[in-house]
C-alpha cells in the first residue's frame, strides 16, 4: 500500500535508507543477472591509485561513467562494469621514499628490492576501503569483486604479451634521450607526465659573456633561467636568418654580440648603447669561444665551443643567443648532434646524477642539489668577471606530478617505443573514435599526436612491472620473454609472480657464446601498463580471447581532460601499434574541478569543502546533478561552489519531491473520500481530454524523444538541462495550474485524469532522472510502486526503478501544436508577472483586464484555448486578444546601453544616442526581426540596445496600461485601481497568512482546525474587509474563520501576531473537527438499520457500525453479538440479508453503510424487505471539544441512539452525559454537553433529549484534581 509522504525529507538519510536497500537485496548483481542474455555493451574503467583519496575529479568521471552505463543497461545491454587499480609506479614508491627516508637507489640497495617492493605491496590497496565506501556513496555501481590489479600477475603476463608484440614488430628500441626527469623520483618521466603540473615560479635569470677567441675584447652574450646547466656549455647557438649586432655599452665601453630585435633584454634607452656593426646571424656560424668552465674543455677537440645555427631560436626572448648543453635540452641535443659536438654513441657529458645532483667531474659544485648550485655559479661568475646581468624571471615551468618538485630536463638511456612512424595511423584510428565534445579529438587529442614522439616507456625503478628483455653485457644479444611459460622455458625456473625480487636473478644462457644473458634493471612506466588494461584485465589471450574479440573496441570510455596526453594517448597508441584499430568507440571528456577562486584544488590550502561533507550535508545525487549540469561535461572547467550543490536541492529537488507528495497525498485523499482504489496502467488509461493533461504528456513524450537521441549521442551536456527544466514545467506549471483539479474540486472523474496524467508524467520522469540521480528515483518508486497495476508490468523482476527499462517514446501523445500553445500561454502569464513586479502590483490583487497582441491569428487561438489559465495565473477578470496594437497607441523606443556603446564608439556616441532616439516604432519592430540596425554608419545589434514601450500621450490607453514584450508577443494590463478588486487583494493577503500559519504548524489539508482572528484598532479598514469576505477565504482554506474571542477550553495549536494594511491582525489556529466546518446530514458514524424477524417476532432498530467514528468497527461475527444485545435474542445462528443475498463472514459491513438488512434465524432466504431512507432511531452526533479520547480510542466524534430498538430504552439528560463520558472512554470523568463551538449555550438538565434529534452537541471534559 502506497505509504503517507512526510512534510519534509532529508535526502543524505534517505540516500543511506536506499544504499542499505540495494545492499540487502545485492540489487547490482541482479540487475547483471538479467541482462546475462542480452547483447554487450563494453566500458572500460581507467585505473586510479589507491594511495591517496578519491577526489572532486574522480568522482565526476566515475559519475559520468556511472549514468552512461545505467543508461546502457536500462536500453536493453549487459553492461559489466569492473573497478581497476593502478598499483604500480611513481605514486606509491614516492610514499615508501617519504616513509623511509630513502633518497636513491644506494638506499634501496643496502635494504634490497625484496623488502622495498615487499613495503609498497603493503601500501598499494591503503585508501582502498575509503575509494570503495565513496564510490558505493556516490550511488555508481561497479564490481569490486571482480576488480582488476595491475599487479595481478596474470595481467602483467599480458602486459609483457603487448610488449613482445611490439618488440617482434621491431617498435622497441634503446637510446639516449633528453627527457623530463624527476630527481626527487630518481627517473624520467614521459612528455605527457610532464604536462600535468605546470606552475609559476621565479627563477634567476642570468645574461653570460663568451668572448670570442679572436678578439677577447669582444663576446657573445646568452641569457639562460638555469645557470646550473652552464658548465655542461659546448656551443652557442643563434638564428642564420635574424640580424645581429655589435654594440658598444656606453658606461662600461664593453662590447656584445646580440639578435638587434633583444636590445631590449640588456638595455634600457638607445642612449645606453652604441650600434658598430650589424650582420645576419649567419655571419657568425663557426667563430669559437672561450669556454666558461674549464671541466670539458678536452670536448674542444671534437669542435665544442663554437657558434652553431639553427632557425629554433626565437626573438621573443633572451638575448638571441642561446647557450647549447646537449644532454639538458631537446634542441641543444639535436642541434649539437648535426654539427658533430657529440656522437648518438659517446658517453654522455652529464655531470648530473639521478638525484639533481653534481658529479666530481664539476670540481667546484660537486654533490650539490643543482637548484641550490644555482646562487653559487652565478657568484663564481661574477667573480670571473662573466656575469654581464643577473635578475629573476617569472615563467610556467614543469613540476613532477607526484613528488611536486620542479622537473629538470636531463639525457637518460631509455627503452623507447617507436611512435613518430606511426602518426598517419593514430590519426586515422582517432577519426573513428567519436568524441564528446568534439572538438578534443581535433584540437586537444589531435594536435598531440601530430606531435607525437617516440615514448620512452622504461623507468629506472623497482616496483612496476619488469621489462622482459634479457641481454648481453654489450647489448647485442637480446631476448625478450612473453609469457611465464616462455620465462619457464628459456630460464628453466617456475616463477608465479612478475615482480623484479622474483625474476632479476634469472639468466638464460647466450646463444652466441656470451656467456649468459641478464634482465635489464628497468621496469615499464605505469601508463604502459594501464595502456594494456583492455587486454591485461581479461588476462588476452592466455584467455577470454573469443569474448575479448567479440567486444573490442570499447562501447565507451571517460577521464577528464588531463588524460589527452596520459590514458587516453596510450591506450591508443597501444591499439593501433597491435591491432591497427582504435581502443574505444565513444569517448567523454571532462574538464577540470576547480577551486571556487578559479585555483587547482589544494589540500594545503584547504581551498575547497571535502566530498565527504558536501554527500552528507546535501547526499550524493545533489552533487552528481551539480557536476553533471555543469561546464565540466563540456570538458571545460568547473569552479566548485557549495552553494551551487544546494541549489540544486532548493530548485531542482524539493518541487520535484513536493510534486510527488502532492501525487501521493490526493491519492491517499481519493481512496479515503472517494474510495476509490488508485491503480495505474498506461495500457488501458483512457486519454484525458484536458488540454494541461494532454500538453504534459506530449512535453513528456518529447523528452523522452529528445533524452533518447541525445544520450546515444553521449551529449550529457544537452541532456540534463533539459530535464532541470522538466522539473521546472512539471511543478511550476502543470502541478501549479492544477491543484483544484488534483484535489478532487472538479468532480471525480476530473480528479482521476488529473491523477493519471500526474502518476504517468512522475512515473517517467523517474525513469529518466534514475541513470542521474539513483537514490531520489528509488526513493519515490519504492513507494509510486504500490499504485501500479501489476497487469502492466512488462519486467519480470520489478522491485527496484534500475531493473525498469526506460519509458519508450508514446508518438500519439505528442502534439507540438498544444505544445506550442502552452508556450505561448507561459510568455503572456510571465511577461504579464513582469509588469507587475514592475508596478509593485502581486498577484494576490486581481486586475481587471489583460490585453494579447499577437501577428499570428493562429496564436491569438491557442491563447483563448487557455484562456482560464491566463485569468487564474495573472488573477485578471477579462481576457483581451488583439492583432491591432495601433488600436491602443502603442509605439517602440530604444535606449542604448550605454556601457557598451559608450566604450565601442566613444566620441561618436553622443551623436549616435541622439540619432537611436529618433528611430521610430517601424524601424525598430524591423529591428526586432532581424537583431541589426544600421544607426549613423554603425551597424547595431540585440545586445547594444533595449527596447521598450510606450503609449503616444494622445492615447487613453497611456494611463490606463502597463506593456511588456518578448519580440513575439506583447501583453498589456490594466493597472488601474478598483477598490472591490483591492479588496479581494487583501482578502488574499488574510488567505495568505493562514496557509503560512498552517504551515508553520506543520498542519496538513486533512487537519480539522478553526481559525479566530481579530483586528485592531477594531472597525477599521482591514476587519470590514475579512468580514464582507469571510465566504471567499473559507473557500480556499477549507477552515472555519471566527471573529475572537477563543474559547478558553479551545485545544490551541498555534498563534500569531502580524501587521497588514495598517492594522494589527491576530490568528489562532485551534483544534476543531469537519463536523464544525460541515454540518453533517446524518449520523457522523457509519450504521445500518435491521428488520429484526426471529421466533415469530419482528423488531426494528439500529446497529451502528463504528462508534466514535473510525473506532471499533464491526465484522459479521461482532454484528451477531451486538444484535442479539440489543434486541434481546439468544439465538445465535442469526442470518443477516440484503436484496435477497445472504451476507457472509468475509463481507465489508462498512459497504452497507445506511441499508436496511433483515435479519433471521430461519433456513430459507425472506422475502421483499422495504427500506428506510433514514435511520429508523433517532439520534445526536457528538463532538469531543477540548480533549482526547482515552481507553485506546481515537475518535473525537461519535453517535448516540437517543431510542433503540424502535420505541425502547429511551435516553434522558443524565444518561446522555454518562453514555456520552463512556463513547470517548472517559468514564468517571465530569463532562459538560453544549449545544455551540463556543461553549456558552450549556444544554439544559431540563431539556427533552427528543428534541435533540440530528443535532450536534459539543462535549467539555473538566480537567481533574491532579491536572488542575
Amino acid at each position: 500500500m502506497v505509504e503517507p509522504v512526510p512534510e519534509s525529507i532529508n535526502f543524505p538519510s534517505e540516500e543511506e535508507k536506499i544504499l542499505r536497500f540495494w545492499q540487502e537485496r545485492d540489487c547490482f548483481q541482479e540487475c547483471l543477472k538479467q541482462s546475462k542474455n542480452r547483447p554487450r555493451y563494453t566500458f572500460y574503467d581507467g585505473p586510479p591509485f589507491a594511495t591517496g583519496l578519491p577526489h572532486y575529479g574522480h568522482i565526476l568521471a566515475g559519475t559520468i561513467k556511472d549514468i552512461v552505463t545505467r543508461f546502457a543497461h536500462q536500453s536493453g545491454f549487459h553492461v559489466d562494469r569492473r573497478f581497476g587499480w593502478d598499483c604500480h609506479g611513481l605514486p606509491v614508491e614516492y610514499e615508501i621514499d617519504k616513509t623511509l627516508g630513502i633518497k636513491g637507489p644506494e638506499d634501496v640497495a643496502k635494504m634490497g628490492i625484496a623488502e622495498y617492493n615487499k613495503q609498497c605491496r603493503n601500501i598499494v590497496m591503503r585508501y582502498s576501503n575509503e575509494w570503495e565506501a565513496t564510490v558505493r556513496r556516490m550511488g555508481r555501481w561497479i564490481d569490486f569483486k571482480n576488480d582488476y590489479k595491475t599487479l595481478y600477475p596474470w595481467f602483467m603476463e599480458t602486459v609483457w604479451w603487448v610488449f613482445k608484440q611490439l618488440y617482434d614488430k621491431g617498435l622497441v628500441y634503446r637510446g639516449v634521450k633528453v627527457m623530463p626527469f624527476s630527481t626527487a623520483c630518481n627517473t624520467p618521466l614521459s612528455n605527457f607526465e610532464s604536462h600535468q603540473n605546470y606552475k609559476d615560479v621565479q627563477d634567476p635569470s642570468v645574461i653570460v659573456s663568451f668572448p670570442l677567441v679572436e678578439s677577447e675584447n669582444v663576446s657573445l652574450i646568452a641569457w639562460t633561467t638555469t645557470p646550473w646547466t652552464l658548465p655542461s656549455n659546448l656551443a652557442l647557438c643563434v638564428n642564420p636568418e635574424f640580424l645581429y649586432v655589435q654594440v658598444k655599452e656606453n658606461t662600461t665601453e664593453r662590447t656584445y654580440i646580440m639578435m638587434e630585435a633583444r636590445l631590449g633584454a640588456l638595455f634600457k634607452s638607445e642612449g645606453e648603447y652604441t650600434i658598430l656593426n650589424k650582420f645576419p646571424g649567419k655571419d657568425l656560424k663557426g667563430k669559437k669561444y672561450k669556454p666558461l668552465f674549464h671541466y670539458f674543455s678536452k670536448c674542444a677537440e671534437k669542435g665544442a665551443f663554437q657558434v652553431v645555427t639553427d632557425n629554433y631560436v626565437k626573438e621573443e626572448e633572451g638575448t638571441g643567443v642561446v647557450h647549447q648543453a646537449p644532454y639538458f635540452g631537446a634542441d641543444d641535443y639535436r642541434v649539437c648532434t648535426e654539427y658533430n659536438i657529440i656522437q648518438r654513441d659517446q658517453t654522455p657529458i652529464c655531470p648530473v646524477d639521478a638525484s639533481g645532483c653534481f658529479t666530481s667531474e664539476v670540481t667546484d659544485f660537486a654533490g650539490q642539489y643543482v637548484k641550490d648550485a644555482d646562487k653559487n655559479i652565478i657568484k663564481l661568475l661574477k667573480e670571473k668577471g662573466r656575469l654581464v646581468n643577473a635578475s629573476t624571471f617569472k615563467h610556467n615551468y614543469p613540476f613532477c606530478w607526484r613528488s611536486d618538485t620542479p622537473l629538470i630536463y636531463k639525457a637518460v638511456p631509455s627503452w623507447f617505443v617507436r611512435v613518430e612512424h606511426m602518426v598517419d595511423k593514430l590519426l586515422d584510428c582517432n577519426g573513428k573514435c567519436y568524441w564528446v565534445p568534439e572538438f578534443v579529438r581535433e584540437k586537444r587529442f589531435g594536435n598531440w599526436l601530430r606531435d607525437a614522439r617516440d615514448w620512452a616507456i622504461s623507468r629506472n625503478r623497482y616496483w612496476g612491472t619488469p621489462i622482459p628483455l634479457w641481454v648481453s653485457d654489450d647489448f647485442e644479444e637480446v631476448v625478450c620473454v612473453g609469457s611465464m611459460a616462455e620465462l619457464e622455458e628459456v630460464t628453466g625456473v617456475k616463477v608465479t609472480d612478475l615482480h623484479r625480487e622474483n625474476i632479476d636473478s634469472l639468466t638464460i644462457p647466450s646463444r652466441c657464446g656470451k656467456g649468459v644473458l641478464r634482465r635489464i634493471t628497468e621496469v615499464f612506466d605505469c601508463w604502459f601498463e594501464s595502456g594494456s588494461m583492455p587486454y591485461a584485465q581479461v588476462h588476452y589471450p592466455f584467455e577470454n580471447r573469443k569474448e575479448f574479440e567479440d567486444t573490442f573496441p570499447a562501447d565507451f570510455i571517460a577521464e577528464g581532460i588531463d588524460q589527452t596526453r596520459g590514458w587516453f594517448y596510450t591506450l591508443l597508441v597501444l591499439s593501433t601499434a597491435l591491432f591497427g584499430k582504435p581502443p574505444f568507440k565513444n569517448v567523454i571528456v571532462n574538464g577540470l574541478v576547480l577551486a571556487s577562486d578559479g585555483q587547482k584544488m589544494s589540500k594545503r590550502k584547504k581551498n575547497y569543502p571535502d566530498p565527504g561533507v558536501i554527500v552528507q550535508n546535501y547526499g550524493a545525487d545533489a552533487l552528481r546533478l551539480y557536476l553533471i549540469n555543469s561546464p565540466v561535461v563540456r570538458a571545460e572547467n568547473l569552479r566548485f561552489k557549495e552553494e551551487g550543490v544546494r541549489d540544486v536541492l532548493k530548485d531542482v529537488f524539493l518541487p520535484w519531491y513536493n510534486a510527488y507528495r502532492f501525487l501521493v497525498q490526493n491519492v491517499q485523499r481519493l481512496q479515503k473520500e472517494e474510495e476509490i482504489q488508485f491503480l495505474y496502467n498506461e495500457n488501458t488509461v483512457k486519454q484525458s481530454d484536458n488540454i494541461m493533461d494532454k500538453w504534459i504528456q506530449s512535453f513528456t513524450q518529447s523528452l523522452i524523444q529528445f533524452f533518447k537521441a541525445e544520450m546515444d549521442a553521449y551529449r550529457l551536456y544537452t541532456v540534463v538541462p533539459r530535464l532541470v527544466k522538466f522539473v521546472d514545467m512539471l511543478t511550476n506549471w502543470y502541478v501549479r495550474t492544477n491543484r483544484r483539479r488534483l484535489k478532487g474540486e472538479s468532480g471525480t472523474e476530473d480528479c482521476l485524469w488529473a491523477l493519471e496524467t500526474l502518476f504517468s508524467v512522475l512515473f517517467s520522469m523517474c525513469r529518466l532522472m534514475a541513470p542521474f540521480t539513483p537514490f531520489i528515483t528509488e526513493m519515490m518508486y519504492q513507494n509510486l510502486r504500490h499504485l501500479i497495476d501489476p497487469a502492466s508490468v512488462e519486467e519480470k523482476d520489478s522491485n527496484s526503478i534500475h531493473y525498469l527499462m526506460l519509458p519508450q517514446v508514446r508518438d500519439n501523445l505528442i502534439d507540438k501544436r498544444i505544445e506550442s500553445a502552452v508556450s505561448q500561454m507561459q510568455s503572456v502569464i510571465e511577461l504579464g508577472r513582469v509588469i507587475r513586479d514592475r508596478k509593485t502590483l502581486p498577484v494576490k490583487y486581481p486586475l481587471k483586464e489583460v490585453v494579447v497582441i499577437h501577428q499570428d491569428p493562429e496564436a491569438l487561438k491557442d491563447i483563448q484555448s487557455l484562456e482560464k489559465y491566463i485569468l487564474e495565473e495573472l488573477n485578471v477578470r477579462q481576457l483581451t486578444l488583439s492583432t491591432d496594437k495601433d488600436k491602443y497607441g502603442i509605439r517602440l523606443r530604444a535606449e542604448p546601453d550605454h556601457m557598451v556603446l559608450g566604450k565601442r564608439l566613444k566620441g561618436a556616441f553622443k551623436a549616435v544616442t541622439a540619432s537611436i532616439k529618433e528611430l521610430t516604432s517601424e524601424q525598430l519592430e524591423a529591428f526586432q526581426k532581424t537583431g541589426s540596425i544600421v544607426v549613423d554608419g554603425h551597424e547595431l545589434h540585440e545586445e547594444d540596445l533595449r527596447l521598450m514601450y510606450t503609449f503616444d500621450q494622445t492615447s487613453d490607453s497611456a494611463a490606463q496600461y502597463e506593456a511588456h514584450s518578448d519580440a513575439q508577443v506583447l501583453v498589456l494590463l490594466d493597472v488601474t485601481p478598483d477598490q472591490s478588486m483591492v479588496d479581494e487583494g487583501v482578502a488574499r493577503e488574510v488567505i495568505n497568512r493562514i496557509q503560512k500559519l498552517r504551515k508553520k504548524a506543520h498542519l496538513v489539508p486533512s487537519d480539522d482546525i478553526l481559525v479566530y482572528y481579530r483586528c485592531q484598532p477594531e472597525g477599521e479598514y482591514l476587519g470590514s474587509v475579512i468580514e464582507a469576505h469571510t465566504d471567499f477565504i473559507l473557500a480556499t482554506t477549507k477552515a472555519p474563520l471566527l471573529p475572537f474571542p477563543v474559547p478558553k477550553t479551545a485545544s490551541v495549536i498555534i498563534e500569531e501576531k502580524t501587521q497588514l494594511k495598517g492594522s494589527d491582525l491576530e490568528f489562532t489556529i485551534v483544534k476543531g473537527s469537519s463536523l464544525s466546518q460541515t454540518k453533517p446530514n446524518g449520523p457522523v458514524c457509519a450504521y445500518i438499520n435491521l428488520r429484526v424477524k426471529v421466533d415469530n417476532k419482528e423488531q426494528e432498530g439500529v446497529v451502528l457500525l463504528e462508534n466514535p467514528r473510525g473506532d471499533n468497527r464491526l465484522d459479521l461475527d461482532k454484528l451477531r453479538k451486538v444484535c442479539s444485545s440489543i434486541f434481546g435474542i439468544n439465538n445465535t445462528q442469526l442470518r443477516f440479508f440484503s436484496d435477497q443475498s445472504e451476507l457472509t463472514s468475509s463481507a465489508d459491513l462498512q459497504a452497507y453503510s445506511g441499508k436496511t438488512l433483515l435479519v433471521t434465524s430461519g433456513p430459507s432466504p425472506p422475502g421483499a424487505v422495504p427500506t428506510a431512507d433514514t435511520l429508523l432511531c433517532p439520534y445526536v452526533n457528538l463532538l469531543l471539544w477540548n480533549a482526547v479520547p482515552a481507553e485506546c480510542q481515537a475518535g473525537d466524534a461519535g453517535t448516540l441512539l437517543l431510542v433503540n430498538p424502535v420505541g425502547r430504552n429511551e435516553l434522558d439528560h443524565s444518561s446522555l452525559l454518562s453514555e456520552a463520558a463512556k463513547l470517548f472512554g472517559l468514564r468517571g470523568r465530569r463532562i459538560k454537553l453544549y449545544l455551540d463551538h463556543h461553549l456558552t449555550s450549556e444544554l439544559p438538565a431540563e431539556s427533552s433529549v427528543k428534541s435533540l434529534h440530528t443535532k450536534t452537541l459539543f462535549v467539555r471534559v473538566f480537567p481533574t484534581t491532579a491536572e488542575a
